[in-house]
């Protein structure tokens, strides 16, 4: 029953997205992993946070691949990919991702990153230059951002006991109105959380994905970067976004008012407008 209900919760959530969006899979080695593909153009990754799987982007998938191929990985050990024991630091997802493009044959693609999802793209940007054209972090980890007790205790007790009680105690911190998100969305990630594996990630990665990045090392990024920021983030403060505009050298700062650590589903039109005139150059 619990099996069905994931599926169900992660195809409602594909249902709301419109156009012709296809789940696939790829192969790397030993790991599997789950992919949503939709559009033609220009290839976009987007990579979710530490939470559900590719359905998390949701709002943005169809307004993007207007103009762009979007590719929107399960990051492994997340949605419906492997979840193998593993390090699960950047360094391990950077090397995920990378494996993930080549078997697909893209040689360069533009990256957006949200959350946990910005670490790991600011990684990949870091370890494979020429494989980044633009770089887009959303409310990014990997900056320095320290989560405050009551999110922290939040995001703890959803990772170890996965509940809606645990989700209505979190959906705060990380929305500015938690109704703009879908309940699919949470029904989904609490699925994947008490599915095999699930837990994994959290439990053997021990917050490294999400530790601060070197200030040198920011500064070696030289692809052109967009930094978009909800300004009443509760998870990780706005400050983060405007320091690293000013650390990554061809970073610019777009910040969204009435907006969250989500703000893809706080404000998906504004969202969405930011991103793809970034993408688009205009």
């Amino acid at each position: 029953m619990k099996r069905e209900n994931k599926k169900t919760h992660r195809r409602n959530l594909i249902n709301k997205i419109e156009g012709l969006v296809e789940q696939r899979e790829a192969t790397i080695g030993t790991i599997k992993t789950t992919y949503l593909l939709c559009g033609n153009g220009e290839p976009v990754i987007f990579l979710h946070g530490a939470g559900a799987g590719a359905v998390t982007w949701y709002p943005s998938i169809h307004t993007i691949s207007k103009n762009f191929q979007v590719l929107a990985p399960d990051i492994v050990g997340y949605g419906e990919s492997d979840k193998p024991d593993a390090p699960y630091n950047r360094p391990y997802f950077s090397k995920w991702l990378k494996d993930f493009l080549k078997e697909l044959k893209i040689s360069k693609a533009h990256i957006v990153g949200l959350s946990q999802g910005g670490a790991i793209a600011l990684q990949f940007a870091i370890d494979n230059p020429e494989m980044v054209d633009k770089l887009v972090l959303v409310d990014a980890a990997g900056l320095g951002a320290k989560v405050s007790f009551w999110p922290l205790l939040g995001m703890i007790w959803m990772n170890s006991f996965p509940s809606s009680m645990a989700s209505r105690f979190n959906s705060p911190y990380i929305l500015h109105k938690p109704t703009n998100r879908d309940p699919n969305h949470i029904g989904y990630s609490i699925d994947v959380l008490k599915s095999k594996g699930g837990k994994k990630a959290f439990k053997q990665g021990r917050g490294t994905a999400v530790s601060k990045i070197p200030e040198e090392l920011l500064k070696q990024i030289e692809n052109e970067t967009l930094i978009i920021w909800g300004k009443d983030d509760k998870l990780f403060s706005v400050e983060y976004g405007e320091a690293a505009a000013k650390i990554i050298p061809n970073a610019k700062l777009r910040l969204i008012q009435d907006a969250g650590h989500l703000p893809l589903m706080d404000q998906p039109e504004i969202f969405n407008k930011i991103l793809g005139d970034f993408l688009k150059g205009t």
